[in-house]
């Protein structure tokens, strides 16, 4: 388990969010720190120090080892991410140490990294109640993102609420319209595929309760009032460019600047 420190109260939450999900996972965690100058060591371990007692006080079960790596933040969290089980960052920084994990590189490392990774926001300190809410779709990063929603549901003892967000193919209905046949079919499409992609994962997690739903209308409007009272929310990103229908560049965006939870990006090809 990696996670990023820089001094800040957001950066602080993230660790300390890292802190439990690696003692669910019986895990160690490892804190990162990344400056730009030699001369800012000292305030860099300062940070870290804080943070990792933090840690320590709350999960004393947690191995904590503390690392300062000099170079851009960017680019040294995601060349970590290739050693690390999950990498969890904070929203954005405000701390002394202002170039790492500003609001941009939250975002790179959640788009770019080699592992899973969690952005944790600052809005609301306590994330232990609720389910865990992963979007669905027909990609395979999709499918990665539903295996790491019920790992994170069994590890939680959470229940697990998977949500295709449906729209119609045919632009000319409008989502105030009443569907025809020829979109209920397509619902209809999409309530299979769901059920199918829950059934390929549920027997290898027989104690997670599972709740889905197909509902109507923008992906990062239902998705984010889906995940209001959720310890976490879980979306699939291709890594790449382009758009499909749901759960890929745009939609991950958009969870990540407006979900109130925690937000699991898992790429294709990374878990």
């Amino acid at each position: 388990m990696l996670a990023g420190v820089d001094g800040s109260e957001q950066a602080v939450v993230a660790a300390e969010w890292a802190a439990e999900e690696a003692d669910l996972r019986g895990a160690p965690l490892r804190l990162l720190a990344v400056g730009d100058h030699p001369d800012r060591e000292e305030e860099l371990w300062e940070a870290l120090s804080q943070a990792a007692d933090g840690c320590r006080a709350q999960r004393p079960r947690v191995e904590v080892v503390e690392e300062i790596r000099q170079g851009a933040a960017t680019s040294e969290l995601i060349r970590c991410s290739s050693g690390a089980r999950l990498l969890v960052v904070g929203s954005h920084g405000r701390g002394r140490v202002a170039e790492t994990l500003l609001g941009s590189v939250s975002r790179a490392v959640a788009m770019h990294a080699r592992c899973p990774v969690v952005v944790v926001r600052d809005r609301r300190r306590s994330f232990t109640v609720g389910p865990v809410v992963v979007g669905v779709d027909e990609s395979a990063p999709s499918r990665e993102a539903l295996r790491f929603a019920f790992e994170s549901a069994s590890a939680r003892r959470a229940n697990l609420v998977a949500l295709h967000v449906w729209r119609p193919v045919r632009a000319e209905y409008s989502w105030v319209d009443a569907p025809s046949g020829a979109i209920w079919f397509d619902l209809d499409d999409a309530q299979r595929s769901l059920a199918g992609q829950l059934d390929a994962v549920r027997a290898s997690f027989p104690g997670v309760e599972v709740h889905s739903e197909v509902r109507y209308g923008h992906p990062v409007d239902e998705l984010t009032s889906a995940a209001s009272h959720a310890q976490l929310l879980v979306v699939g990103h291709r890594g790449a460019g382009g758009f499909e229908r749901l759960l890929l560049g745009s939609v991950a965006d958009g969870v990540l600047h407006h979900a109130e939870c925690p937000v699991a990006v898992v790429r294709g090809g990374s878990g």
